[in-house]
């Protein structure tokens, strides 16, 4: 074989592997073009389903603490404060928060009875009862009327100390009575209606405290 025949070989031995080399990658491509789109496909399906899964899984955990409320329709609660009067703490329904042990209360009426026909009533559109810490938390649109001392009397929240019988507030009161009109930014209500404390924001002269228990 002379010199020309061999270079002629080598020749077409390169033409056909770099040809072998094409046709190798264009497979490749070929291919990648089928499956990256399906991959695609198969990772936004998946992104897809997580969420809906999640969604799903939310709702079921959802139905779920929901499903443990413990939920009471026209609820009384009855109890006495540290001197032994009596409260009742009433509502148009209560649902009781399984985390919490809070009774959320719609449409509460508290009554403090000091005894006989003297009995301070509070109303509000809603409220929290915490049995652990006695407390009762109304709001909004508190209304006190006390029925001894003839005061009515309105307010944005009221925190009632079942354990001592103090009413107290930090968002407002005012309200008419026996000695007129009164005005407030806080306020306190001892001995279940037998003395109200007023008290106004710094700068203010609003601050006071009436007696309205009889002799």
């Amino acid at each position: 074989m002379d010199e020309l025949e061999r270079r002629t070989q080598a020749d077409e031995a390169r033409v056909a592997r770099t040809a072998e080399r094409f046709r190798a990658r264009a497979r490749r491509v070929q291919l990648a073009r089928r499956v990256l789109p399906a991959a695609i496909l198969v990772l936004a399906g998946g992104a897809l389903s997580w969420t809906v899964l999640r969604t799903v899984i939310s709702g079921v955990e959802r139905e779920a603490s929901e499903s443990r409320e413990i939920r009471l329709d026209n609820p009384v609660f009855h109890g006495q404060d540290a001197l032994g009067r009596s409260f009742v703490i009433g509502a148009e329904g209560a649902v009781r928060d399984p985390q919490t042990g809070f009774f959320r209360l719609n449409g509460p009426v508290l009554r403090l009875n000091m005894g006989g026909d003297a009995v301070t009533e509070l109303t509000a559109d809603a409220g929290v009862y915490d049995q652990a810490r006695k407390t009762v938390t109304l709001g909004a649109n508190v209304r006190i009327v006390d029925a001894d001392s003839g005061f009515r009397l309105t307010s944005p929240e009221a925190v009632v100390d079942t354990d001592t019988g103090v009413v107290t507030g930090d968002k407002g009161i005012e309200g008419t009575g026996p000695l007129g009109t009164i005005r407030a930014s806080a306020y306190a209500i001892h001995d279940q209606g037998e003395r109200i404390e007023l008290f106004g924001r710094p700068g203010e002269k609003v601050r006071g405290t009436l007696s309205v228990a009889g002799d």
